[in-house]
């Protein structure tokens, strides 16, 4: 039971912080549904739901992919986080396939709705609420990228390093970004309706809010199926081969492989030295190469085969800038 305790004290603290707040918020919302029978605000409810349902499997999932290998599982549980995330976009499919069914059927039978009032206070508030998540959420994938941003500019910034963020997070990133741009659009659908009328807007913008959601599961179920597998990350084996190749003893990377299994990398190298060395110097460059690779965020081991010189260039790629070596 301790063991539990302390894995779930790592798990992603984005996921956890959006689930309590959409648990919060759907109570709301769903309380603000039975007064009024606005379709929009079911809609919004059922969004709610789903993503609180589905951060904290994530927030369980990320903790546990944390576990150290057992002699039963020796490559760790790096993959569940990815396996979690797969089961949990089924929860948010559910209900959008629902948002989506109600709002056809409001365009099919338009109802007038009552509680204008409550519907845009309790909208604002869910908008403004998710949108405080969203932003913790762009900061956290800033941080985990290395980058320190604060500001307007982290709405744009973490938009550009969202590919480099943990499954986790980016998760908790891509559904609160639809939980506020559907609470806007729900809010639109709840005013125009009122003054013109035109109730078939409210299920248009569930139907809407229903395919937000869909894009959300098929864009974490294609992230998370590669991880599974087990995805080769192309933009580490560049940086961590300019690394390498950095190293003055360093004559050439005849295999490098970054393997991303949920939230770490595993790096294979190997590298060619002068056939002059000794191994105790050979092993001088093992150790800083080990130490170089290891402070790079996520890698979780590094294995590093050394070979002879063989005269021929294998590296294709760049090296790093010279006043990078002299650091």
């Amino acid at each position: 039971m301790g063991e539990i305790f302390e894995l779930l004290k790592r798990g992603n603290r984005s996921a956890m912080l959006a689930a309590i707040v959409n648990t919060v918020i759907a109570i709301i919302k769903g309380v603000a549904y039975m007064f009024t029978g606005n379709v929009a605000m079911f809609a919004e409810t059922m969004h709610s739901l789903g993503d609180a349902a589905n951060q904290f499997f994530v927030f369980f999932g990320s903790a546990l992919s944390k576990k150290a290998p057992t002699e039963k599982f020796p490559n760790g549980f790096g993959r569940l986080v990815n396996l979690v995330l797969l089961g949990a976009v089924l929860i948010v499919g559910i209900m959008a396939f629902e948002t989506i069914r109600e709002g056809y059927h409001h365009v099919l039978h338009p109802t007038k709705s009552g509680g204008f009032i409550i519907n845009l206070i309790v909208l604002g508030i869910a908008t403004l609420l998710e949108t405080f998540v969203l932003y913790k959420a762009m900061k956290e994938v800033l941080h985990e990228v290395g980058k320190e941003v604060s500001g307007p500019t982290v709405f744009v910034k973490s938009f550009a390093h969202l590919g480099r963020a943990k499954p986790a997070t980016k998760l908790v990133f891509m559904e609160d970004l639809v939980a506020t741009s559907g609470g806007v659009l729900a809010i639109l659908a709840v005013v125009i309706a009122h003054f013109t009328d035109y109730h078939r807007l409210e299920g248009i913008a569930s139907i809407l809010i229903g395919l937000m959601m869909f894009f959300v599961v098929g864009r974490v179920f294609l992230d998370n199926a590669a991880g599974v597998i087990g995805q080769a990350d192309e933009e580490m084996e560049s940086k961590i081969g300019a690394m390498v190749m950095a190293d003055p003893d360093v004559k050439d990377i005849q295999e490098i492989t970054v393997i991303k299994e949920g939230e770490d990398l595993h790096v294979e190298l190997e590298i060619e030295i002068d056939p002059s060395l000794t191994v105790a110097e050979a092993d001088d460059i093992k150790d800083r190469l080990h130490e170089k690779i290891f402070a790079e965020n996520g890698v979780a081991d590094v294995k590093i085969e050394i070979d002879e010189e063989d005269g021929v260039m294998t590296w294709q790629g760049e090296k790093e800038p010279a006043e990078t070596k002299t650091q």
